[in-house]
């Protein structure tokens, strides 16, 4: 892979409000995922690369959703690369911080809507 493929997968994981389908795409990998070991989980990658080009433009140019799956796949990648174990999102502390986040985002309260302007 090379760099400008590794920052456009970088760019995906930055904090951002995710759409629907980037949600689904990470929550697939994760099951998918679940019980790989390092090279099961790069060969899950490279198959993606694959189907997508692997140069920055290709995945620049792929949807959220896909880009998303490309991104998990390498964070898994990189997490398994000193683990020595297979896969858990339970154990997976990046998933357990992400889901904290949105249980506390849902439970705080909304401001209300701004009132139109009188006049």
């Amino acid at each position: 892979m090379t760099d400008d493929a590794q920052d456009v997968l970088e760019a995906a994981l930055e904090p951002h409000e995710p759409t629907a389908a980037e949600i689904g795409a990470r929550g697939r990998v994760r099951d998918r995922a679940t019980g790989m070991t390092h090279h099961e989980a790069q060969a899950a990658l490279d198959a993606v690369l694959a189907d997508v080009g692997a140069g920055a433009d290709d995945l620049e140019s792929a949807d959220a959703a896909v880009r998303a799956e490309a991104a998990e796949w390498q964070r898994i990648t990189d997490l398994l690369l000193d683990h020595g174990g297979p896969y858990t999102p339970d154990t997976d502390a990046y998933v357990q911080g992400q889901l904290t986040a949105r249980d506390h985002h849902r439970d705080r309260p909304r401001p209300p809507a701004p009132s139109p302007p009188s006049g």
